[in-house]
C-alpha cells in the first residue's frame, strides 16, 4: 500500500511539469512568399528569392507543410487576392518579390496589423509591420562605371537604359560618375530607348565603344546584337544588372559580358526568414519623416555585389573605390 501511494504521488507531481512543458510547445512558423509573374523557373528574381527561401528552410529545419508559395498573373487584384488569402489564412511572415507589390503590401499590411510583412527590392511601405528590404543598386553601377572605363581599350565606353524605366537616366548619371572614378579621359556614349535598340548599339560601336553597360531588361535583344558585332580583332563586352536581366545567366552569352551588379534577393529573403524563427524583425530606419523601415543592402554587407564575368580580375584602381565606396568615403553618387 505504502509503495502505491509514493508511486501515487510521484506521478502526480509530474503531471504539472507535462502540462507547463506543453503549454510552453513552440509553435511552427507558418512562412509564406508571393513571387513575381512566372514563379520559379524564371531564372531571375523569382528564381533567386526562391534560393533564399531553401537556404532558410534547411538552415531552420522548417517544414515545407508551413510554407505557401504563390504566384501572380501580375495584375493588382491577384496580387491583393492572393496576398490577403495569405494573411487570413495566418501565415505569420509574407514575403512579397519585387517592387510591383508596393500597393498590395501597403493595403494588405493595413488590414492585418498583426501580420509581418516584407517587401524585396522596394522602399516606399510606410507600416510599422512591413519590412522594406532595398538595395543600393547605385553603389554597383558606380563600381561597374568604374571598372568598365578602366578595362576598356579604346577609351570610350556606352550606357543603354530603357527610356520609360525611372530609374534609368539616374543610373546613368551614376554611372557616368563611376566612369570618371576609374579613368578621368574616358569618353562615355549613352542612350536611354524605347525601340531601335539594334540602331544605337551599331552606332555606339561604330564609334569605337568597346564596353557597355545595359540596364535594359525587356529582352536579350542588347547582349544578342553584341554578340552578332563582336570579332576576335575587336571584342565588345556587355555589362549588365542581375537578377533583372535574367538572360545574363545563360551560359551562351557570358563569353560577350565583362562584369554583372547582382541584388542579393536571396538573401534578403533569407535572412528575413531568420529574423521570423527568431522571433525578431527587420525595421531599422530608412525613413524617419516617412515612417518606413526595413533594412538597405549595400556593398558593405553583401546585399549588392560586382562581379567579373570573363577576364582579369578588378584592377587595384577600381578595387580601392569599392574599399571607398564601403567605407562610405564617396559622397553624393546620388546628388549633383
Amino acid at each position: 500500500m505504502a509503495k502505491r501511494l509514493v508511486l501515487f504521488l510521484i506521478l502526480l507531481s509530474l503531471l504539472p511539469i507535462t502540462a507547463i512543458q506543453s503549454a510552453n510547445a513552440v509553435e511552427p512558423k507558418r512562412i509564406a512568399i508571393a513571387y513575381e509573374v512566372g514563379g520559379r523557373g524564371d531564372n531571375g528574381i523569382n528564381d533567386l528569392a526562391a534560393k533564399g527561401l531553401e537556404r532558410a528552410i534547411k538552415k531552420h529545419n522548417i517544414s515545407r507543410l508551413d510554407v505557401r508559395e504563390q504566384i501572380t498573373d501580375g495584375t493588382l487584384g491577384d496580387r491583393i487576392t492572393r496576398v490577403r488569402f495569405l494573411a487570413r489564412n495566418k501565415y505569420q511572415l509574407i514575403i512579397c518579390v519585387g517592387a510591383a507589390y508596393a500597393d498590395t503590401v501597403r493595403r494588405i499590411s493595413n488590414e492585418f496589423p498583426n501580420t509581418q510583412f516584407a517587401i524585396i527590392d522596394d522602399e516606399s511601405v510606410a507600416m510599422t509591420n512591413v519590412s522594406n528590404l532595398s538595395f543600393a543598386t547605385h553603389e554597383g553601377i558606380y563600381l561597374a562605371g568604374a571598372a568598365l572605363a578602366a578595362r576598356s581599350k579604346s577609351g570610350k565606353i556606352g550606357f543603354i537604359g530603357e527610356k520609360t524605366d525611372p530609374t534609368a537616366a539616374k543610373y546613368l548619371s551614376v554611372f557616368a560618375k563611376g566612369a570618371m572614378a576609374g579613368n578621368s579621359k574616358v569618353k562615355v556614349s549613352s542612350k536611354l530607348l524605347d525601340t531601335d535598340v539594334e540602331g544605337e548599339i551599331k552606332a555606339q560601336v561604330n564609334s569605337g565603344v568597346d564596353q557597355i553597360y545595359s540596364i535594359w531588361s525587356k529582352s536579350d535583344e542588347v547582349i544578342s546584337n553584341i554578340a552578332t558585332l563582336n570579332r576576335p580583332a575587336t571584342p565588345i563586352l556587355i555589362s549588365g544588372l542581375l537578377p533583372e536581366q535574367y538572360f545574363l545567366n545563360f551560359s551562351a552569352g557570358k563569353k560577350n559580358q565583362y562584369l554583372v551588379v547582382q541584388k542579393r534577393f536571396d538573401l534578403a529573403v533569407e535572412q528575413i526568414i531568420a529574423a521570423e524563427v527568431a522571433d525578431k524583425n527587420i525595421l531599422e530606419i530608412l525613413d524617419g519623416k516617412k515612417g518606413i523601415y526595413g533594412h538597405r543592402y549595400n556593398l558593405k554587407n553583401g546585399g549588392v555585389t560586382v562581379k567579373v564575368v570573363s577576364g582579369q580580375p578588378l584592377p587595384a584602381r577600381v578595387q580601392s573605390i569599392s574599399t571607398n565606396l564601403k567605407a562610405g568615403r564617396i559622397k553624393n553618387i546620388l546628388g549633383s
